[in-house]
């Protein structure tokens, strides 16, 4: 055991949860080894064995919702009400998984030149997860039970901000009946970090977070030729069309752009407004923030809650500021509040243009910014002008165009039309550009780390 710690800090009193021994060397690779182990047994289950386990575990997560819950809102500060329904998604993504993973994950029969063939899709290994703090279940389940029904073994090095959580859901799913050891928890470094890509057990490795961490971990991979799949956050545009209905526009980039404190990849971050309706939808909207109040994340009369961190709610403000120096203006919020805990006040940012952060860089946290567009062409022009490609959204009356729009112009991975959401557990999930690469959920998802062979019968 290492003599270094971390510490899990309640953003809302500022008071340290936990304080959690980093692991050693050799307690690492430890777990590395243990969770192959496991592996070469659960990958010889059958499917439906496999799929059993996974309903199971979204029953133990739905039993253990309210005990969930109040963890990850005191170690990350997101509001109650979010950390329910992030529970709820699991619990979904775990249904998902065992109604459908059996036939997606199924041996294929094939006619091959005159010859029987087949396609299985084969575990390979250990699949490693680096995760972050914003959605403490969300983002440790999304990957593991899509792998672990696949038939691989599984490791997760959570953010520190919420490692009792990562610790929560691997009781929570060896309780559900999942092999001991197969899902293993790593209290690592960055370092260390290294050294479990490095080791011949892993396999895969996916990562969740900034572009600046996607980049090493990929270059890292890259040298030894193992799979990556990388979400790596966005600056999501959300266009209002000349068409749009505005009431409904207004709600929705609202709800979008604080839910989960702004602290989320697929945020309605950017707004892009046609000249038409420019000024009545920037009215609107400031009417709508200026009244969301920050409190007690626990408070569900709350709209807004502590950010993660001290370091965090500080870089937003520095984005902020730097923003209005070169130009932005903001019209709501903009200061941090004199108060016990990690607060940044619901914040509007207009005359936003390239050379800004509020334009170039993700926000995260809840500060918007409107953009005014001169038409629907221009809208998506400015829309694509970005290197980021996750999400985004269209507001239009004409869907069908809208569709088209979608379909055929917008450089993400996932578009909205006239509304907000977040993940489904039956479409994929994942970005193009600096957002990444891979897709996590649905088919695509339960495939994307499997050997993928052929076997032909002469």
């Amino acid at each position: 055991m290492s003599d270094k710690t971390v510490r899990t800090i309640n953003p809302l009193s500022e008071e340290v949860i936990a304080t959690y021994p980093l692991m050693s060397d050799e307690e690492a690779a430890a777990t590395v080894k243990a969770s192959h182990e496991a592996f070469l047994e659960w990958r010889l289950r059958s499917l439906d064995d496999r799929a059993e386990v996974m309903g199971a575990i979204g029953q133990a997560l739905r039993a253990s919702k309210e005990e969930f819950a109040q963890l990850m809102t005191r170690e990350v500060g997101k509001l109650i009400s979010d950390s329910r329904s992030e529970v709820d998604l699991v619990a979904a993504i775990c249904d998902y998984t065992a109604e459908h993973g059996p036939k997606v994950l199924a041996d294929e029969e094939r006619s091959a030149e005159g010859a029987t063939a087949y396609v299985v899709h084969a575990p390979i290994g250990v699949i490693y997860g680096i995760q972050p703090w914003n959605f403490p279940a969300y983002q440790a389940v999304r990957y593991s039970i899509a792998s672990l029904m696949a038939g691989y073994g599984v490791l997760l090095k959570h953010a520190e901000s919420c490692t009792g959580s990562g610790l929560f859901l691997r009781d929570l799913y060896e309780r559900a009946g999942l092999p001991k050891g197969l899902f293993g928890v790593l209290i690592i470094s960055h370092e260390q970090s290294d050294k479990i890509i490095e080791n011949d057990l892993v396999r895969g490795i996916t990562l969740t977070g900034s572009d600046r961490a996607g980049r090493a971990v990929a270059a890292k991979a890259g040298e030894l030729v193992k799979k990556t799949v990388l979400e790596l956050g966005s600056n999501d545009a959300y266009l209002i069309l000349d068409d749009a209905d505005l009431d409904l526009a207004i709600e929705t980039c609202v709800a979008g752009r604080i839910y989960n404190n702004g602290q989320t990849c697929v945020n309605a971050k950017r707004f892009i407004v046609t000249e038409k309706n420019h000024d009545a939808f920037v009215e609107g909207y400031v009417d709508k923030f200026r009244a969301i109040e920050m409190g007690d994340p626990t408070d569900d009369a709350k709209k807004l809650g502590p950010l993660v961190s001290e370091a965090q709610r500080d870089q937003l403000h520095k984005q902020v500021e730097e923003s209005v120096a070169k130009g932005a203006r903001v019209l709501v919020g903009g200061e941090v509040p004199d108060r016990t805990g990690w607060f940044y006040p619901a914040t509007v940012l207009v005359d936003v243009a390239p050379g800004q952060p509020a334009y170039d860089d993700e926000l995260f946290g809840p500060a918007a910014s409107i953009i005014r567009a001169k038409d629907d062409e221009d809208a998506m022009r400015i829309a694509n002008d970005s290197r980021y490609g996750l999400g985004g959204g269209i507001f239009s009356r004409d869907v069908d165009r809208a569709r088209e729009l979608a379909a055929k112009y917008f450089d993400t991975g996932m578009i909205f039309i006239n509304t907000f959401d977040v993940a489904s557990p039956d479409l994929p999930f994942g970005g193009v550009k600096t957002s990444g690469y891979g897709r996590e959920h649905g088919p695509e998802g339960l495939k994307e780390f499997v050997n993928v062979k052929s076997i032909k019968i002469g």
